[in-house]
């Protein structure tokens, strides 16, 4: 039996206790998501006389990718929310800045994306030009796991 992938089912939500969450189904103006972690989880050392150390290395931080087009409601709220925690940051007050969560979720392979401890690396690059564009946030995350049915 053939599966076919479709990003329309991918379900998900972004929260931070500043703002109400936004919840990612059925939303227009998302291009893509790139969840990508940051720690290589083994590294081998080898020696002169070719013998081997490997170290597992734990740390589940990584970054996520969201493109969506300049115009889009997504947008608009990220935008909106980084401007909620920098104002707050330029204030003195960091309580906030890294509590962002999201979660993910593919309804066909059952896979699932929890990912805690998110700030905004920077603000994203924007051009104007004579046809809109996409744009893309990049979010740092403390905490990635990734789970499969």
């Amino acid at each position: 039996m053939a599966t076919t992938y479709s990003f329309k089912d991918l379900s998900g939500a972004f929260t931070h206790p500043l703002t109400t969450p936004y919840v990612f189904a059925g939303k227009i103006g998302l291009g893509q998501i790139t969840i990508s972690m940051s720690t290589d989880k083994s590294v081998h050392d080898v020696s002169a006389d070719g013998s081997v150390m490997i170290s597992a290395i734990p740390g589940d931080h990584g970054h996520v990718a969201i493109e969506a087009q300049q115009t889009s409601d997504l947008h608009a709220f990220l935008l909106s929310w980084y401007n909620l925690i920098k104002t707050a940051m330029d204030a003195g007050d960091l309580t906030n800045w890294a509590t962002a969560s999201m979660t993910l979720r593919n309804l066909v392979d059952g896979s699932v994306h929890t990912i805690t401890g998110i700030s905004p690396a920077k603000i994203p690059d924007k051009t104007y030009a004579a046809q809109g564009g996409k744009i893309t946030w990049t979010l740092m995350a403390a905490d990635i796991q990734s789970v499969t049915a």
